[in-house]
């Protein structure tokens, strides 16, 4: 899939209502189970952590900037602190720590991957670690090799390459440990980035037939704390880690199903069915739900967590028909529910305890697979950006209002970081600062 240029700015507002359909299914759920599922929130980073942008969808683990004077209007020109290139090629989003600003790139069609810190006050690059390596593992044009975002607790950066495994550096760029996860055979690649969990790091890869896992390595020598094979065999989703009552949950959003593990040992507690084949997105959290979208066009299920088993008939709140998410995430802005169907270019909008729909507007012209770049919202409002680099800025609420369009000039498929009244995006070829 090519990234195409210079695609129209304009836009038009109108309920597509028949594109998504207003069918919801819900469920009758135990007074005790709903007042368990009701204390669900996902964990976040917090401390100094939350003060950086340090894993996927930042402190918050799902777009959501708290506080901070961010400016709201750009261009390729126009609010440009500094732009520098970025060597090779990768999609993965920058992380943010301290001074530090960390990607991983990919050269030569993948057979030298690495892990590279620029200078967050002026673009300097600082360092690059290159990960062991044996070979390339195939990956789609759209996906590449580098592709899952790293995350640090501020010590250590960890970084995973598919494939190639697992490995951490500290902060000056020095390999403490590199893990092997055996051999991955996805027909587009590797892309789910891993989440920290107390002294653990989590990944999965579903990754062809008896390959696939999900695992936690001790964050300070990388050896295995535990293991659980899947039958999923395609996906390219990241996990979020929750707490749901009186526990805490591992949640993975895959072909198929979604799944609740105890991130603790790995042991399964709940399933869910009813998504698509193919799933990327990574779960949404709140009102006592998970919101869990699957791709090209596919449906998306509310489920409250807490469950045991399969709890499809039990714990599936609502869920829509089709019109979802293949690639960008979604992202919950008080009681409404954003989501892009990069399909059609199309935000829709959902009361995100009832699913009730509220509202669908165009986001430029239709193309198909248009958006890659997941949401994040501050101030009131929700940014949207396409593989061309344009971000669409939309007031948050229950009707759609556009308020501006801000072009990059640049493709651009990874997702921003928002720190300390900057963004900073990652296009195709380059690093770019916005703001004071």
């Amino acid at each position: 899939m090519a990234v195409h240029r210079g695609l129209s700015m304009r836009w038009v507002a109108r309920p597509v209502l028949c594109l998504l359909g207003a069918a919801l299914l819900a469920f009758a759920i135990p007074e005790r189970t709903r007042a368990a599922a009701d204390v669900v929130q996902i964990i976040e980073a917090d401390g100094v952590a939350a003060t950086y942008w340090p894993r996927w969808r930042g402190p918050s683990g799902q777009g959501i900037v708290r506080t901070g004077a961010y400016p709201d209007r750009w261009s390729g020109r126009e609010g440009v602190a500094w732009k520098v290139a970025v060597p090779g090629r990768g999609n993965s989003s920058p992380i943010v720590w301290d001074d530090r600003i960390l990607v991983t790139t990919a050269y030569d069609g993948g057979r030298r991957l690495s892990l590279l810190a620029f200078r967050r006050r002026d673009g300097v690059r600082l360092w690059e670690t290159f990960a062991p390596q044996t070979g390339a593992e195939y990956a789609h044009p759209k996906n590449g090799q580098a592709s899952a975002t790293p995350v640090t607790d501020g010590q250590r950066v960890y970084a995973s390459f598919g494939a190639q495994g697992l490995l951490a550096t500290d902060l000056q760029g020095k390999l403490l440990w590199h893990a092997p996860v055996g051999r991955l055979d996805n027909y587009h690649g590797s892309a789910g980035s891993p989440v920290l969990y107390k002294d653990m790091v989590i990944i999965y890869q579903d990754a062809g037939s008896g390959s696939s896992f999900v695992a936690a390595f001790d964050a300070q020598t990388g050896k295995v704390r535990w293991r659980t094979a899947r039958s999923e065999t395609i996906g390219w989703g990241s996990p979020v880690v929750i707490r749901a009552g009186d526990r805490d949950e591992l949640v993975v959003s895959s072909q198929g199903r979604v799944y609740a593990y105890d991130p603790s040992n790995g042991r399964q507690l709940w399933r869910a069915s009813g998504l698509s084949f193919e799933v990327v997105p990574t779960p949404v959290v709140g009102h006592g739900l998970v919101f869990c979208s699957s791709g090209r066009a596919g449906p998306t299920l509310a489920i409250r967590p807490g469950g045991s088993g399969d709890v499809t008939a039990t714990h599936v709140a609502w869920s829509t028909p089709r019109g979802s998410p293949f690639v960008p995430s979604g992202i919950l802005v008080g009681d409404v529910l954003y989501l892009v169907n990069d399909m059609q270019s199309i935000v829709t909008a959902y009361e995100a305890r009832t699913g009730a729909l509220l509202f669908q507007g165009r986001l430029g012209v239709a193309r198909r697979e248009g958006f890659s770049a997941s949401p994040v919202a501050v101030n009131g409002k929700v940014f949207l950006t396409n593989d061309d680099g344009e971000t669409f800025v939309l007031e948050a609420g229950r009707e759609f209002k556009l308020l501006r369009v801000n072009p990059l000039d640049e493709p651009t498929l990874a997702s921003p970081a928002l720190v300390d009244g900057r963004w900073y995006f990652r296009t195709a070829s380059s690093l770019v600062a916005i703001g004071n």
